[in-house]
């Protein structure tokens, strides 16, 4: 396993999302045996959440060839997001 990590604190956004949302994939991520939960009788309470070696597989494995895709591919990426977001734009102002 690696470093535990903490979620987030009260008030406080992880990427942009909710703490419910966090909670919520955090709850799918220990039901498929990614991450494993730690819970600390302290005061203030405090939770810990690891990696298994089932979810480090995944980041090692299909994560690392999805980073190395994208990276290969950055440019025509961009491209085709570029391309969508002026034919969005281009319809809402009545532009063919």
């Amino acid at each position: 396993m690696r470093d535990p990590a903490t979620p987030a604190r009260p008030g406080l956004r992880v990427g942009g999302i909710s703490d419910k949302v966090l909670t919520d994939a955090l709850r799918r991520l220990i039901a498929n045996g990614l991450i494993d939960r730690r819970a600390h009788a302290e005061a203030p309470p405090r939770v810990e959440y690891a990696l298994t070696c089932l979810g480090q597989s995944l980041v090692d494995g299909p994560m690392k060839a999805l980073g190395r895709w994208a990276t290969e591919h950055d440019d025509k990426l961009l491209d085709a997001q570029e391309r969508h977001l002026r034919n969005i734009t281009e319809t809402r102002v009545g532009r063919p």
